[in-house]
C-alpha cells in the first residue's frame, strides 16, 4: 500500500489548494514546452547564414535538440528515483547554473572557417549557447509529471504530456507568423532569455511546493520487456526519421526557411497531441488506408515518376503524408503506453527512438550513403514496422480475424514498396560517373550520349538541379552552355564589358566552372564555393577551369563570410549563383548581403543575380533591394535551345553605371521587373516567400 513520504501530521491539501497546485504544474509544463520549441527555429535562423544557408543546418539542429531531449528524459528518469528533497536540490542547482549562460546569443567565434566540419561545429555552438537551458526544459515535462503523479491528486499525467505538446505547437505556429516577421533575431534571443528567467522562477516555486507537499510513495518500478522497449523505440524512430527526411527534402528543393522547418515539426507534434489526448482521434481502419496511400505518394514523388511543379501541391503531398504516418506511429505508441510505474521509462524509450531517427538522417546518412537514400529507407522501414506491429497487436477479435486476411496483402505491399524504392535508388547509382555527398548535399556527375538534337554532354547535378554541363567533344567543350550561354544575362554582360579590357570577375558558386569559359588572357576570376567536394569535381571531371587562359582562384567557405573578411576585390562583375538543388540562398538575397556585394564592386561594376526558379519569382526581391540602394535592376530572360545546350534562364542585372543600362537588351520593356504590391526588401531578420510564389 502506498504511504506518504512526509510526516504523518501533515494534512492533505484542500480542494482549492489542490486546484491551484494543478494549475501551477500545468502552467509550468506548458511554458517550458513553449520555450523548448520556440528556441529551435530562433537559434537555427541566427546561425543559418554562417553555414551557407544549407538545408542541413536545420537537420543538424534537430539532431542536437533530439539528443539533448534524450539526455533530459534520462535525467528525469534518474532523478525520479531520488528522494523528493534531493530531486528539488539537484534541479534547483542546475536551474541556477543555466542562468549564467543567458542571453542565448551565439558568439561570432563560432563562425566557421573554410575547412571546418560543419556538423561538429553546429553541435558545439548549440551546446555552448543553449545546451544547459534546453536540457532543463526538456526534463521539465516528464519530471513534473512524475512529481504530480506521486501526489495522488487523481489527474492523469498523460494529459500533461498532451499539454506539453500543445505548448510546443503554440511555439512553432507563432514563430513564423508572429515572431519572425516582426522581431529581429537578436532581440528574439534576448526576449527568450527573459522568458527563460521567468520559467526558472516558476519551476523553483513548483519544486518548493513539491518539497513541502506530502508525496505518495512512488509506484513500484515495473520491468519493461525488451521486445516492448524495442517497439517503442522503433515507432518513435520511424516517425522521427520521416520528419527529418521530409524537412530535409523540402528545404533542399525550396528554401531553408523557418516556415518549412516548423510546418513538418508542427504536424509531427500535432499527431502526438491528438494520439495522447484521447484514443478517439486515432482510428485504425481509417488511418491504415491513409497510411498506405501516404507511403505510396511520398515514394512516387520522391522517385520522380510524377513531376510536381506546383509548390503548394508539393508541400501538401509531403506534409499530409508525414502527418498520416506520424498519426499511425504515435497512435500505436499511445495504445502501448504503460502504467505509471513505467512512465519515465516510456518517455525515455520514445526519446531514444527520436534521437536514433535523427542520428540516422543527420549524421549517419551523409557519411554512409553517396546520395539521399535515407528518405526511401525511412519510408520502407516505417511500412514494414507498422505492418509487424499491427500483426502482433490486433485491436479486437474481429480485427484479428480480418487481419489474418489483410496481413499478407500488407506484407506484400510493404515489400513491393521497398522494391520500388530500391529500384529507383539503384538507377540513381548505376547511371552516375561520380556520386558523392557531404553536409551540403549530394553531387552527381552523369554522361549523356549524343542524339539527333545535341552532342554528347557531361552534367553535374546537386539534388535535382543542374549545376553545370559541358560538351565532351574537344571541339565544343570551351563553349559556355546551360544557364550561362552567350544569350543569357551573365553571358551578355561578360561579353559586353569584355570589350573594354581585362575584367575582374567574382562568382558565388563554382558548379562545373562554366563561367571560366568567358575568361581571356589578363582576366581574373575568383570563385567562392562552400562545398569542399565541388572544386575537385570541377577540376577533374570538367575542363572549364583547366582550359581558360584567365587566372582562376577558388575561395573555400561560405561566400558571404568570405567576402565580409576580405578587403574590396574591385570586381567588374560579381555573379551570385549559389543554388543548392532548387532551394534559394535566402541569406545571399538580403539587404545586408547586398551591402557586402557593393563593397566588392567597382563604382561602375555590375551585380548579376541568377534568379531562375520554377517555384518562386525572385526578381522583385532583388529589385526591391536595388531600388532601396539607389541602383538600377533589369531582368534578362533567354529562351532554351537544345542544339547549343542553352537553358532558359532568368538573370537580374543590378548596376549604377549610366551607360550600361542603355544597351538594347537592358532597355527593352521586357527587362522591366514587375512590382509586387507590399513587397518589402528582405533582410537577415525578414523574408516572405508567400509574396513571390509563382
Amino acid at each position: 500500500m502506498s504511504t506518504p513520504s512526509s510526516s504523518a501530521n501533515e494534512s492533505p491539501e484542500s480542494p482549492p489548494t489542490a486546484e491551484r497546485a494543478t494549475l501551477l504544474y500545468g502552467l509550468t509544463v506548458l511554458f517550458s514546452a513553449f520555450l523548448l520549441f520556440e528556441v529551435q527555429p530562433l537559434i537555427a535562423k541566427i546561425i543559418l547564414p554562417w553555414f551557407g544557408g544549407s538545408a542541413a543546418v536545420w537537420t543538424s539542429c534537430l539532431l542536437f535538440f533530439q539528443m539533448v531531449l534524450l539526455l533530459g528524459y534520462a535525467y528525469a528518469h534518474w532523478l525520479a528515483s531520488k528522494a523528493p528533497r534531493s530531486q528539488v536540490l539537484w534541479h534547483a542547482a542546475l536551474l541556477a547554473a543555466s542562468l549564467l549562460l543567458l542571453p542565448i546569443v551565439p558568439s561570432p567565434w563560432w563562425k566557421p572557417a573554410g575547412g571546418d566540419l560543419p556538423l561538429l561545429r553546429i553541435l558545439g555552438l548549440l551546446g555552448a549557447t543553449v545546451g544547459l537551458p534546453y536540457f532543463l526544459l526538456s526534463a521539465t515535462s516528464p519530471l513534473l509529471q512524475s512529481w504530480f503523479a506521486r501526489t495522488g491528486r487523481g489527474a492523469l499525467p498523460y494529459r500533461f504530456f498532451a499539454l506539453s505538446n500543445a505548448g510546443s505547437m503554440a511555439a512553432l505556429v507563432s514563430y513564423p507568423m508572429l515572431v519572425e516577421p516582426y522581431i529581429s533575431s537578436t532581440r528574439q534571443a534576448y526576449v527568450w532569455s527573459a522568458a527563460y528567467l521567468l520559467f526558472a522562477v516558476l519551476c523553483a516555486v513548483v519544486a518548493w511546493r513539491t518539497r513541502r507537499t506530502p508525496l505518495l510513495a512512488a509506484p513500484a518500478i515495473q520491468r519493461v520487456a525488451p521486445r516492448q522497449a524495442l517497439v517503442w523505440i522503433g515507432l518513435a524512430a520511424a516517425a522521427s526519421a520521416l520528419l527529418m527526411a521530409v524537412t530535409n527534402h523540402l528545404s533542399q528543393n525550396i528554401a531553408a526557411i523557418p516556415f518549412l522547418w516548423v510546418l513538418p515539426l508542427s504536424l509531427y507534434l500535432l499527431s502526438f497531441i491528438l494520439c495522447f489526448e484521447s484514443s478517439r482521434w486515432y482510428r485504425r481502419p481509417i488511418f491504415l488506408g491513409l497510411f498506405a496511400v501516404s507511403l505510396g505518394s511520398m515514394a512516387y514523388c520522391l522517385a520522380g515518376t510524377g513531376v510536381v511543379s506546383n509548390l503548394a501541391v508539393l508541400i501538401a503531398v509531403f506534409s499530409v503524408s508525414l502527418f498520416v504516418c506520424c498519426m499511425v506511429c504515435h497512435g500505436e505508441l499511445a495504445r502501448l503506453k504503460p502504467p505509471a510505474g513505467q512512465l519515465t521509462a516510456f518517455y525515455l524509450m520514445i526519446s531514444i527512438g527520436g534521437a536514433l531517427g535523427g542520428l540516422f538522417v543527420a549524421a549517419v546518412a551523409p557519411v554512409v550513403f553517396p546520395a539521399l537514400f535515407e528518405f526511401p529507407i525511412a519510408i520502407a522501414f516505417t511500412g514494414m514496422l507498422v505492418t509487424a506491429v499491427l500483426y502482433r497487436r490486433p485491436e479486437t477479435e474481429y480485427w484479428r480475424d480480418q487481419w489474418k486476411v489483410l496481413w499478407p496483402a500488407a506484407a506484400v505491399g510493404s515489400i513491393a514498396l521497398a522494391g520500388y524504392l530500391a529500384y529507383n535508388t539503384h538507377e540513381t547509382v548505376s547511371g552516375a560517373e561520380v556520386l558523392v555527398r557531404n553536409f551540403y548535399g549530394a553531387l552527381r556527375v552523369t554522361d549523356y550520349a549524343a542524339n539527333a538534337d545535341q552532342a554528347a554532354t557531361r552534367q553535374l547535378t546537386h539534388g535535382t538541379i543542374n549545376h553545370g554541363e559541358q560538351f565532351t567533344d574537344a571541339a565544343l567543350r570551351r563553349q559556355p552552355v546551360t544557364y550561362y550561354a552567350p544569350t543569357s544575362g551573365i553571358g551578355r554582360t561578360l561579353l559586353e564589358l569584355g570589350k573594354y579590357g581585362p575584367l575582374r570577375i567574382g562568382v558565388v558558386g563554382l558548379g562545373a566552372g562554366t563561367l571560366a569559359a568567358y575568361g581571356r588572357p589578363g582576366d581574373y576570376i575568383r570563385y567562392y564555393e562552400i562545398n569542399p567536394l565541388v572544386p575537385g569535381i570541377a577540376w577533374n571531371q570538367f575542363t572549364y577551369l583547366r582550359d581558360t587562359p584567365a587566372r582562376v582562384e577558388i575561395a573555400l567557405g561560405d561566400a558571404r563570410l568570405s567576402l565580409e573578411r576580405e578587403t574590396s576585390q574591385q570586381f567588374d562583375v560579381l555573379a551570385i549563383d549559389a543554388f543548392s538543388s532548387d532551394a534559394i540562398p535566402v541569406h545571399l538575397l538580403t539587404r545586408e548581403a547586398f551591402r557586402v556585394y557593393w563593397r566588392h564592386l567597382r563604382p561602375n561594376g555590375v551585380l548579376a543575380v541568377h534568379v531562375s526558379n520554377k517555384y518562386l519569382d525572385l526578381a522583385p526581391v532583388v529589385r526591391a533591394i536595388a531600388v532601396h540602394s539607389g541602383m538600377w535592376a533589369r531582368q534578362v530572360t533567354n529562351e532554351a535551345d537544345t542544339r547549343s545546350d542553352t537553358f532558359a534562364s532568368d538573370w537580374v542585372m543590378v548596376y549604377a553605371r549610366p551607360g550600361f543600362g542603355d544597351l538594347p537588351w537592358l532597355n527593352d520593356p521586357v527587362a522591366q521587373i514587375a512590382v509586387i504590391p507590399g513587397l518589402r526588401e528582405w533582410t537577415d531578420d525578414y523574408g516572405n516567400l508567400w509574396q513571390i510564389l509563382r
